[in-house]
């Protein structure tokens, strides 16, 4: 390493019988200043070679440090660093975009995954303004996913804790009714400016939550979207609904060990993990409660579907039982998806949320549900 040289001579040995003669030495820079001679030397005249050597070098070193000066001050010369980390600037390097990792890159319209997305024409919707209502034993946590993507795309997005939900600090056993149950959502449409509307987006029991809400507010209400949830007529309570089914509910059963093969049977395990240790109690008043709706008010708010059909939790054939008794204006499917698609299937359910925001209000209703098929991997 650096300019060190070594000076090597050929010691005598004073007990062999011959000598063999040394070759002549040269050093590498094959000058007659470093030759050595085949004559014999003394240590002294040796050590006067090593200092003549010492003298050359560092003159050729402080020769090329005051070129390399005065090149720089000149501007001719720009300092290299080494070349293990040196990456060469070219013009297919300068143009080319290196992408981030797939768990955080922002993703582009091109993207089959997720089309629509960073879409520009989001500020010309109706509203861009979405709330997110969850369901039984689930809380706002749940929609984090649908979270992110919405605000990528530039949508608002509230996501609500229903009373003795989620992060809720009211004792789940004190709710006593369905408008108990609904206040926090009530009290946030309550609050929102005059002219302003939202999107609602109900799951599971949060279908007759935002049912509720758009009774009471159908003017800050631009749509709303029944996710595997409860679409309830008026004068029926949710219990109700699930007692039509073929082997109806007697409780409300949150045992770890199951919640997975109900909710959760093709969701990514670490989210089940967070459903496990989030999750809450069922407040049983609240699907107890029935609902007393109207055409002029909660019928006037466009209502739409997105079933679930690998959902253990509300089956397919019940889904499809709602649809047909109060027929929405339009129903999604999404394919390979569980009870939870905001797990199991989140750009697949975003995907539908972005569509349906799109839609224009003078659109007429389709005669056929929108499917979304499972893809490789979300």
């Amino acid at each position: 390493m650096g300019n060190s040289w070594t000076c090597l001579y050929q010691r005598d040995n004073t007990n062999s019988i011959t000598k063999k003669k040394s070759p002549p030495y040269r050093s590498p820079k094959s000058s007659p200043l470093f030759s050595r001679s085949n004559t014999k030397r003394t240590a002294m005249e040796d050590q006067e070679v090593v200092k003549l050597e010492n003298s050359v070098i560092r003159e050729q070193a402080i020769a090329a440090a005051l070129l390399f000066r005065q090149h720089q001050q000149n501007g001719n010369v720009g300092f290299n660093r080494s070349t293990s980390v040196q990456f060469p600037e070219t013009r297919s390097m300068k143009k080319q975009s290196f992408p981030r990792s797939s768990s955080t890159r922002s993703t582009s319209d091109k993207d089959s995954m997720i089309p629509g997305f960073k879409d520009s024409k989001v500020n010309d919707l109706e509203t861009k303004h979405f709330v997110l209502v969850h369901g039984g034993g689930f809380g706002a946590w749940c929609w984090y996913k649908s979270i992110a993507f919405l605000q990528e795309d530039g949508f608002e997005v509230n996501a609500i804790d229903l009373a003795g939900s989620g992060v809720s600090s009211f004792d789940t056993h004190s709710i006593t009714s369905l408008a108990q149950y609904v206040q926090p959502l009530t009290d946030f449409l309550e609050k929102l400016e005059n002219g302003k509307k939202v999107i609602l987006v109900g799951h599971d029991l949060g279908g007759a939550c935002i049912a509720y809400a758009m009774e009471l507010f159908p003017h800050k209400v631009a749509k709303a979207v029944f996710i595997s949830a409860a679409m309830l007529p008026s004068g029926q309570s949710t219990f109700e609904m699930f007692s039509q089914q073929d082997q109806p509910p007697t409780a409300i059963d949150l045992d770890k060990a199951l919640i997975k093969d109900v909710f959760f049977n093709q969701s990514p395990s670490k989210d089940v993990a967070l459903a496990s240790v989030s999750m809450r109690p069922i407040p049983f008043a609240p699907i107890l409660g029935k609902l007393s709706l109207s055409d002029a008010n909660y019928g006037s708010v466009r209502r739409f579907y997105i079933q679930t059909q690998e959902d253990n939790a509300i089956p397919l054939s019940f889904q499809e039982t709602m649809v047909k008794t109060i027929p929405p204006e339009q129903v999604f499917k999404i394919k390979g998806s569980d009870h939870s698609p905001f797990f199991s299937r989140p750009q697949s359910l975003h995907k539908f949320l972005v569509e349906i925001a799109k839609i224009p209000q003078n659109s007429s209703p389709l005669n056929h549900p929108v499917e979304a098929p499972p893809p490789l991997a979300e």
